[in-house]
């Protein structure tokens, strides 16, 4: 019995064509990264809500959702980082496939990562937004009090402090929430998305 053949599945399940026809839209995984602080959360947020209004049926997935649940046992060493940019880009490529907008808000501060995710994701799915707000403003927000913990050596490995941040070098969209408004973000982001 040990040796029995497992028989897949996939070929008796709906297909992505079968879901996105019932949902009547495209499923897309928009990738934010930037610094803690930076407005990805907020910006996913309006876009979410923006969609919500047009009739599109999108998912955010975040650290706090993402850290309190699947990956809760994964802490920030290197590995652990990897491991949960891998969990996060294949848990995205099943909500993609599913036909839904898919929203990541990640740091995912290397060039690595992101483009780990868009090799498990697939590049025809996958738009990179880099929220570009500068390390200056994300620690005067500070509304996690990260910052301030970092600064005195309390957290270790932190991005933009003690840890680099390799900004994207050619983002399918770039947003400096300190220059922008909200609506004006919320506009740019539902644009790209709309594009598909």
């Amino acid at each position: 019995m040990a040796n029995k053949v497992i028989y897949p599945i996939f070929d008796k399940m709906l297909s992505r064509e079968d879901k996105e026809q019932l949902l009547r839209q495209r499923g897309v995984m928009i990738w934010m990264t930037g610094l803690s602080g930076s407005g990805k959360s907020t910006v996913a947020i309006g876009v979410e809500r923006e969609l919500h209004k047009r009739g599109i049926l999108c998912r955010i997935l975040d650290g706090d959702n993402i850290r309190a649940g699947i990956n809760s046992n994964l802490g920030f060493s290197p590995e652990d980082r990897r491991e949960n940019i891998r969990r996060i880009a294949e848990i995205g490529k099943l909500f993609v496939q599913t036909g839904i907008v898919t929203i990541a808000c990640f740091v995912s501060p290397t060039k690595e990562l992101r483009e780990m995710a868009r090799d498990i994701i697939g590049p025809d799915d996958f738009r990179e937004v880099y929220i570009a707000t500068p390390l200056e403003e994300c620690e005067r927000r500070d509304v996690k009090g990260l910052y301030a913990r970092a600064r005195r050596g309390e957290v270790k490995e932190f991005t933009g402090i003690s840890a680099p941040f390799e900004a994207p070098e050619h983002p399918d969209l770039s947003l400096d929430t300190s220059r922008m408004t909200l609506e004006e973000e919320v506009e740019a982001v539902v644009g790209l998305i709309t594009q598909k």
